[in-house]
């Protein structure tokens, strides 16, 4: 078991608890650090916090009173909570720092870190950058948003152990010392903004993945995403660059037919199993970071003409009667949404609709021209009809939830279709999670 390492703080406040949280407040104590958590849910439907104040922690319950900050030297907070949290604002009123559970898994663990971030795309990326590597013989372990929390894995890594850490904006913007030996920052779109408020601030947050690189490590960026060329430019990293239309002989290029890292050809482009043109530039970015950490060709190879998608995200789920439904459930805004509708030629029933954060589905229009037809739920439904009614399309229905939409869809649809749960929306308005939304899909395509 590892130990913090160059933790200058004694007295700690856990603000929200959920995984990151439980698990920083597990470590700290550990560490022998004094802890205080605090936590908006009420103690008797609050199972971690009673686990916790058995542990000798101080617990605080069913509300934020700012008493919970005295004698507080850092605050360590549950990405989700924004920075309009009146104990958050609050600590930097007081100037007391506010970072994220990640920071603890840069300080607990010897071994390199592979760091990947981007709007769309993370845990595909992530997903393949783990396999590569474990095919080449590599000790990786799978972190952060996908899969146990990154501080936990750091705490029981060795030096050897290649830390893969897919990692959000809201994890990021909480760092102070944290960096990966490989970053990686797929692409920029306009999401999260209800958090961040603005598409620069937004911007910024996914760029600190690059803040404490040295010269000894690398940044691995998309050349054809110009947002993130300009990002790029803060790092002190070597700059490795991938692209699917221009050739980058120092990063991951495509020539029309082969694919290429550097100089030495990896893999033809009709061998790769896994579809979406959106998923390509997620291959040439794991094939460019698993590469630097020592991944082998014949490695990459296998990985790419076997893995057919994460759960979730493009998630081949059957064939039914000559109908083939996926299930993308994780595209929780546009344009992750938009790149799944591109991956098909055959015409498509939509699934879609969910949390309204306030934007309209213009953005969506050009990408509907195979749809043939929608099915909506949840709070956005009634926006996403406007666009695909100004889009012409002429069969759209609005019903309560996914496991209804499945039946609707099914219904409505012909021998030859795609059926595609696509949100374009995070889940919150209706289910827990993403994987609650795509876990009711599965469920009721195989009731068919």
């Amino acid at each position: 078991m590892n130990t913090l390492k160059q933790f200058p703080y004694e007295q700690v406040l856990v603000l929200g608890l959920a995984k990151s949280g439980a698990a920083a407040a597990r470590i700290l104590l550990e560490n022998g650090k004094k802890v205080r958590v605090n936590d908006f849910k009420k103690e008797e439907n609050n199972s971690t916090a009673q686990e916790l104040r058995n542990f000798g922690i101080e617990v605080v319950t069913g509300g934020h009173p700012l008493s919970v900050l005295d004698d507080v030297e850092v605050v360590i907070k549950n990405p989700g909570i924004p920075y309009d949290n009146v104990i958050v604002k609050e600590a930097i009123h007081r100037n007391i720092p506010v970072i994220t559970e990640v920071e603890l898994a840069g300080l607990l663990t010897d071994g390199p870190i592979v760091g990947i971030t981007g709007s769309n795309g993370k845990t595909t990326t992530t997903t393949l950058i783990y396999e590569m590597l474990r095919g080449s013989g590599e000790q990786a372990k799978l972190s952060g948003n996908i899969g146990t929390v990154a501080s936990e894995v750091a705490r029981e890594s060795e030096p050897e152990d290649i830390l893969v850490m897919e990692l959000s904006s809201f994890q990021l913007l909480g760092i102070q010392t944290f960096k990966a030996n490989v970053s990686v920052l797929l692409n920029i779109f306009e999401a999260h903004l209800d958090y961040h408020k603005t598409l620069n601030h937004y911007a910024n947050a996914k760029a600190k993945i690059f803040e404490n690189q040295t010269k000894d490590d690398f940044a691995v960026f998309n050349l054809d995403d110009d947002m993130v060329v300009q990002l790029v430019d803060q790092t002190n990293a070597q700059k490795i660059p991938f692209s699917a239309t221009q050739p980058c002989k120092d990063g991951a290029w495509f020539d029309g037919n082969m694919v290429y890292f550097k100089e030495k050809p990896i893999i033809k482009r009709k061998d790769i199993v896994l579809v979406g043109e959106h998923n390509f530039e997620n291959i040439l970015a794991a094939i460019a970071a698993a590469s630097l950490m020592g991944a082998t060709p014949e490695a990459i190879r296998h990985v790419l003409t076997t893995f057919q998608g994460v759960r979730h995200r493009m998630q081949f789920v059957r064939e039914f009667k000559d109908r083939t439904f996926y299930n993308d459930s994780k595209a929780t805004n546009i344009l992750a949404t938009s790149s799944a509708l591109n991956a098909f030629q055959q015409p498509i029933v939509l699934l879609a609709g969910g949390l309204d954060r306030g934007n309209d589905f213009d953005d969506l229009i050009p990408y509907l021209k195979n749809v043939k037809s929608m099915v909506l739920f949840g709070q956005t439904a009634e926006k996403i009809k406007a666009a695909g009614n100004m889009a012409g399309i002429e069969r759209v229905e609005i019903v309560d939830n996914v496991e209804q939409a499945v039946q609707h869809a099914y219904a409505q649809s012909e021998e030859g279709d795609v059926i595609l749960l696509s949100p374009a929306c995070a889940s919150w308005d209706q289910y827990r999670s993403f994987e609650e939304r795509g876990d009711m899909f599965v469920r009721a395509v195989h009731k068919l």
